[in-house]
C-alpha cells in the first residue's frame, strides 16, 4: 500500500486574523462624534458626557453603560464603540422624544370626592 499524503495545514484567512482598530482618547472621541470642534483645543464639548456615559451604573438605572477600555491609564474609546454609543444617544433621543409627546402625569394631591361632592350642592 502506499503512503497517503497528509491534507494540507488550514490557512488563516483575513476573517480569522485579529483586526487592529483604532482607538481615541476622549478628546479625540468627542471630537471624531462631532461634538467638539477640532480646531480649538480649550473646546471640552462631550468629554464630560462620554466619562459619564462610561461610569454609569451597570444595572441600568440611569441608561445603557458606554463602551469604552482603559489603555496606559487613558479612557480610550474605539471605532465599534463610537459606533454603538451613537446608536445608544438616539434611542435615548427617541425615547425622550416619545415621552415629551405623551401627556404628563400628574404627580399633584387627588382632589377629594366628598369636597367635590360639597361644593356642587
Amino acid at each position: 500500500m502506499a503512503a497517503r499524503k497528509a491534507p494540507p495545514a488550514p490557512t488563516p484567512t483575513p476573517a480569522d486574523l485579529p483586526v487592529l482598530e483604532r482607538f481615541y482618547n476622549v478628546r479625540n472621541a468627542a471630537v471624531r462624534l462631532g461634538l467638539a470642534d477640532p480646531s480649538n483645543t480649550e473646546d471640552a464639548g462631550g468629554q464630560r458626557w462620554l466619562r459619564d456615559g462610561f461610569n454609569r451604573p451597570s444595572d441600568g438605572s440611569q441608561g445603557r453603560k458606554f463602551p469604552g477600555r482603559y489603555m496606559g491609564g487613558q479612557l480610550m474609546f474605539s471605532e465599534s464603540d463610537l459606533a454603538v454609543i451613537t446608536e445608544i444617544a438616539l434611542e435615548e433621543t427617541e425615547a425622550r422624544l416619545k415621552a415629551k409627546q405623551q401627556m404628563p402625569v400628574s404627580t399633584g394631591r387627588p382632589r377629594r370626592r366628598k369636597a367635590l361632592a360639597l361644593a356642587s350642592a
